[in-house]
């Protein structure tokens, strides 16, 4: 934890973004699962991770935290859940490129938000970074959206939603753990998952080959993923972070087609483009900030 820490937010962030970008091609190597049932062992696998790092990070005060992560971290557990769900139904009905592109929306969220709860300022930089990514998402997603996909890609906007309301939760309550939030949110969605499987009859049991596949996503990418932007975020601005997660919708396509075979159209190549120059923007923009600081100092 204390590790962890010492890492700069804005690169947590982005090592939280890196992550969860291979979420799309995990979902789409599952052979023959259904949305439900990989939530519901995607979601197991992550609410264990999220219980072994509590436990390292805690040990004997590990109920404690949930104690002191309160309301705040109750309640931002129970939204992110449903976030859960929605990236899971987006891509198993829409392609890779539609949901990480409409996840990408969180910038607007974010900075909305940002502005009208905590009284977070836009700077120049800031403001022009996001004018350039809406401007490239715009362009991917006005040239990719298929009516066909219209139910994935309705889906897929419950996470931009929903991890603006998590972050906002974690801007406005800094010194409040939010991890056992992560724990609620896992445990949430697993049930959701497991009620949906009772409802329809399906089993719970899929191949081994999909059962890796639940531990790769619930370990690696959602477990790492949040708990870096969890603890990135408290001290990071909430427009910088939209900024920065952005870097997933352009790395999550190029994993689909590196390794599954999805191809990007050249709008989604042009658009990705101008999206990854907005967070180059958003990072120079740190890194003069950062330097004036210290000549102040």
């Amino acid at each position: 934890m204390n590790v962890i820490n010492k890492i700069p937010g804005p690169l947590l962030i982005f090592m939280g973004a890196l992550s969860l970008s291979f979420g799309g091609l995990i979902v789409k190597k599952f052979e023959g699962s259904t949305e439900w049932q990989i939530l519901f062992w995607r979601s197991l696998f992550f609410t264990l991770t999220v219980l072994t790092f509590l436990i390292i990070t805690y040990k004997k005060k590990t109920l404690s935290s949930f104690y002191k992560s309160g309301l705040p971290g109750f309640f931002g557990g129970i939204v992110l859940s449903f976030g859960f769900c929605g990236y899971v139904y987006a891509m198993s009905n829409t392609s890779v490129a539609n949901t990480n592109f409409i996840i990408s929306l969180q910038i607007l969220f974010l900075a909305i938000f940002g502005y009208l709860f905590l009284k977070e300022k836009i700077s120049t930089i800031t403001l022009v970074s996001i004018i350039l990514a809406i401007t490239g998402v715009t362009l991917m997603v006005g040239n990719d959206l298929r009516p066909g996909n219209l139910s994935g890609n309705l889906a897929a906007f419950t996470m931009p939603i929903t991890f603006a309301v998590l972050i906002m939760i974690v801007r406005k309550f800094p010194t409040v753990d939010m991890i056992p939030a992560q724990f609620v949110a896992g445990v949430s969605s697993c049930l959701i998952g497991l009620s949906v499987c009772i409802y329809y009859s399906h089993s719970l049991m899929v191949s081994p080959n999909d059962i890796f596949l639940g531990f790769l996503a619930g370990f690696f990418q959602v477990g790492f993923g949040f708990i870096f932007i969890t603890i990135g975020a408290r001290s990071t601005p909430s427009a910088m972070v939209g900024v920065i997660m952005l870097s997933e919708s352009v790395l999550g396509p190029f994993w689909a087609f590196l390794f599954a075979g999805e191809r990007a159209s050249l709008f989604t190549l042009i658009g990705g483009a101008i999206i990854l120059f907005a967070v180059l923007l958003q990072f120079s923009s740190l890194l003069l900030s950062n330097k004036k600081e210290k000549i102040i100092n």
